[in-house]
């Protein structure tokens, strides 16, 4: 089933304790970040209320008792949008309640069996597909409605790998 506009919205809201995202694109097109993605590129200061709408949403959950976070699978050397995302994007998730984590693939040599697609998990009982285009364009979202067991064990393996935003991102300060 393809969820948009309200039904994700009722879908994404309606979780009782946890959502957790496998955040595993290169990059993300979204006509709504492009000009703050421009303005980063040029060096201007991040706008004041840059992502505000999403904190705000964060701040809910978490003070309703419930938990949101991800794991943001990357390469080196980091993309533009990355990049933009570890400057302008993740402090203020984490700063509005979020935990997010990132998981560094470039030396794989053990070859991760990880999940190529992006997916949010919620309540660790459901699953919601996002599926983009090669140039990070969101195509739709999904419900899945299969086994979950593979999610479990995605979500369980790249958080024994990942490391704290802080913590990785220390090295590009």
């Amino acid at each position: 089933m393809l969820l948009d506009g309200d039904a994700w919205r009722r879908t994404f809201d309606s979780f009782e304790r946890e959502a957790w995202r496998f955040e595993a694109q290169p990059a993300y097109t979204m006509p709504k970040e492009a000009e703050n993605i421009a303005r980063f590129l040029r060096g201007e200061p991040k706008p004041a209320d840059h992502n505000s709408r999403w904190h705000e949403r964060v701040r809910g959950f978490t003070a309703s008792g419930r938990t949101i976070g991800r794991v943001r699978v990357v390469r080196q050397p980091l993309t533009e949008y990355q990049r933009y995302q570890f400057t302008w994007g993740i402090p203020g998730n984490i700063e509005a309640g979020e935990n997010i984590r990132v998981l560094d693939v470039t030396q794989d040599d053990y070859g991760l069996p990880l999940s190529e697609t992006d997916w949010w998990m919620f309540d660790e009982a459901r699953i919601v597909h996002l599926n983009f285009r090669p140039d990070g364009t969101q195509i739709n979202r999904e419900l899945f409605t299969g086994s979950i067991t593979p999610y479990m064990e995605w979500k369980r393996i790249s958080l024994i790998h990942s490391v704290p935003f802080a913590e990785y991102a220390k090295d590009f300060e």
